[in-house]
């Protein structure tokens, strides 16, 4: 038997005893895992495949379910309002996911949409050149809906596959430096039989036995092959890239009460990771500046307001991937000027009650619950 084909045997067989079978949009209305050539509905997968984008199944399972609940069709989300999508959203991260999804559903009924049905998927596209014209879906995206909707043999390479590819192979390099190698590895161990249970098969492997640490190679239906097994140190792969030292910005920002008790928020551009998010407006600190006069500086350039800065209500670390960042929040109080968007999609000011009907980035949440618990003790505890 060829190893290729050796090792997707030997993979299949122990996907049936041991893979994951109750993912919901991988199952049929009936709630069974699906037959062969037996058609899903695209759309759940595609939404939980986006959802699924450096984010861990277990955190993406409730979201997923709220998000068909609410959207249960592509015409629903296409014609949401995006905050409703963004609060929907909220809490999972990368909101530029959210914004593309939701684009990609305007542009895929454009395209699509004439005859478009739920329960017959004759006229979704089956081809992968289709799905990458979409806002937000790359190659392993896309050829996991296509695998898991329609059965097609499509390769994937999403960071379990990165790393269980890289770990067969012992491969020297870090996977986004290896992606030509690991994505021909992959097309050359897909079943042709059975291409959605392979590439399901290959997911689970990577998230329930191969993992990052600790992984239970004893379990692994690859392991006589599995080169990084064979050295000794399977953790040693994949090869990571040399550590470099994230950025740290001290971030001023101001809780800006007017005389009547309202809040002032404003709304990021659309662009970047929080694009569209709501937000407590400040900046970053200038080298040996205080952060009242940052905070000061800031809501004059962005909003052209004059404030008086008060005491410090939180102070918080939050860490992205690309940097590290320091939220000094203070209350203001608001003295002159009319709020102007110079920097944002928009202002306004609200009741501190109604701060939770807007979609706020992660890092706001405390920021959020120490206002209340300042502003309505009783509220604030329960809140926070």
């Amino acid at each position: 038997m060829p190893f290729d084909q050796e090792l997707s045997t030997s993979l299949l067989d122990w996907w049936l005893a041991h893979g994951r079978h109750q993912i919901p949009w991988k199952r049929t209305a009936q709630g069974r895992a699906p037959a062969s050539q037996q058609l899903l509905n695209p759309y759940p997968i595609w939404v939980a495949e986006v959802m699924l984008q450096q984010t861990q199944l277990q955190v993406v399972l409730p979201y997923w379910q709220r998000w068909m609940e609410r959207f249960p069709t592509v015409l629903a989300l296409a014609e949401a309002d995006e905050q409703e999508v963004l609060l929907l959203w909220q809490g999972l991260g990368y909101y530029s996911r959210a914004r593309r999804l939701h684009q990609g559903a305007q542009q895929f009924l454009k395209t699509y949409g004439q005859g478009l049905s739920d329960d017959g998927f004759d006229r979704w596209p089956r081809d992968l050149e289709s799905w990458l014209t979409l806002p937000g879906i790359g190659p392993s995206t896309a050829g996991s809906i296509l695998s898991s909707a329609f059965d097609l043999p499509f390769p994937i390479l999403d960071g379990n596959v990165k790393r269980v590819l890289s770990r067969l192979i012992a491969s020297p390099t870090p996977p986004a430096r290896n992606s030509k190698e690991l994505w021909a590895l992959s097309e050359q161990l897909l079943s042709r039989e059975q291409p959605r249970n392979f590439n399901q098969a290959l997911m689970d492997l990577g998230a329930t036995v191969c993992t990052p640490k600790n992984p239970s190679c004893q379990q692994c239906p690859w392991s006589e092959q599995c080169a990084a097994y064979a050295s000794g140190d399977p953790v040693a792969y994949p090869v990571k890239e040399a550590p470099r030292e994230l950025p740290f910005q001290v971030i001023g920002v101001g809780v800006v009460l007017n005389d009547a008790g309202e809040v002032l928020i404003d709304q990021r551009l659309n662009e970047g990771l929080l694009g569209g998010l709501w937000e407590f407006p400040g900046g970053k600190q200038e080298p040996g500046e205080a952060i009242e006069v940052t905070i000061s500086r800031e809501l004059q350039e962005e909003l052209a307001i004059e404030v008086q800065v008060g005491e410090e209500l939180i102070s918080l670390d939050h860490a992205y991937s690309h940097k590290r960042l320091r939220f000094v929040v203070h209350l203001c109080q608001w003295r002159s000027g009319e709020p102007q968007p110079l920097a944002s999609q928009q202002v306004r000011w609200v009741k501190p009650q109604q701060l939770n009907e807007f979609p706020f980035p992660a890092a706001n949440a405390r920021i959020i619950a120490a206002l209340l618990a300042r502003l309505h003790p009783e509220e604030g505890t329960a809140a926070a």
